[in-house]
């Protein structure tokens, strides 16, 4: 678990397992398996597992007290819902506002469950170590399930970058997942999919790992179910085209804008619900299920995407 979250209410969580660890025990000739934090999944059943999505909170925003206040209400109804822990994809603070780190740890605590955040290009890699955790890339083994979070944004850019031995550390992690039975969903703020116009236009280029993460995708596919980010502020947006491995950019905690995906056929999904929430996810191997839920509002979107890619 992350040594900033709470620790959650389920009794079969187990620790987050940074990048550093896996390495050293690596290194050191030890198979990853048999280093303290891991433990064998074996014959698991595979029981839905349920977990809520929150990225873009963006805390200190144009310099007003606005994205707190809708944190702490944020907060509230996180810690209400139905899900055995929280993923944050990134933007914790806006422009790396290091005074609004701590309020958003304290708040944080409110919620009851842990929460494993990773950084977005608003927030520097050193005021993520100092706040947040240490270890940034790091592991999350839930039951059946295996997430893998990294960070793969940088301040001076909207676009995503992933290094060469990021994507090793992916391969190994999808790699052992595979040997403990358990299935993967990768967490990282900026999308890998390609996005033109009328799109953002924001993802990882073919010079910074674009072509290298979709062959890794497609060798581990049998045990890849999606691929997770924030960044969008387009309220839910996704793709299926790489089935079956799903990639999801979700809506954001703060502001989400309607830029006419839909009406303009741009290839994938983004229903028409641009108001700022939270998502929550109930995943089998066979299936992702979405629904979210705008700030204070009843749920809003319902959206079920198959193992095989066709979303309905």
């Amino acid at each position: 678990m992350s040594t900033q979250a709470k620790p959650s209410l389920a009794t079969n969580f187990v620790p987050a397992i940074s990048r550093r660890l896996v390495l050293s025990c690596a290194a050191g000739g030890v198979s990853v398996a048999v280093c303290p934090l891991v433990r064998q999944a074996g014959a698991a059943e595979h029981s839905p597992i349920r977990f809520l999505v929150v990225t873009d909170t963006h805390l200190g925003y144009r310099d007003q007290d606005s994205a707190t206040q809708q944190w702490r209400r944020m907060a509230d109804e996180l810690a209400r819902a139905e899900g055995k822990f929280v993923l944050h994809l990134g933007d914790i603070v806006d422009g790396g506002r290091e005074a609004h780190y701590p309020t958003y740890v304290e708040v944080r605590q409110a919620i009851g469950k842990a929460v494993h955040e990773i950084p977005g290009n608003h927030d520097p890699a050193e005021l993520f170590q100092r706040y947040i955790r240490k270890s940034i890339d790091t592991v999350v083994d839930h039951d059946w399930l295996r997430i893998v979070l990294l960070n793969n944004a940088r301040p001076e850019s909207h676009d995503g970058f992933l290094a060469p031995d990021q994507l090793a550390w992916i391969d190994a992690q999808c790699e052992e997942a595979a040997k403990q039975e358990r299935f993967v969903i990768i967490g990282m703020h900026v999308p890998v999919h390609e996005n033109r116009h009328p799109d953002r236009g924001w993802y990882v280029k073919k010079e910074y790992g674009h072509a290298e993460f979709y062959e890794l995708a497609k060798r581990h596919a049998a045990r890849l179910l999606a691929v997770f980010h924030g960044h969008f502020h387009n309220g839910l947006r996704g793709w299926t085209d790489h089935a079956p491995v799903h990639e999801i950019a979700f809506p954001s905690a703060l502001y989400n804008q309607d830029r006419r995906l839909e009406e303009q056929k741009a290839p994938g999904y983004n229903p028409i619900e641009f108001r700022p929430g939270f998502t929550l996810v109930e995943i089998t191997p066979s299936a992702i299920r979405l629904e979210f839920k705008p700030l204070g509002q009843d749920i809003a979107v319902k959206k079920t995407l198959p193992r095989e890619g066709i979303d309905r």
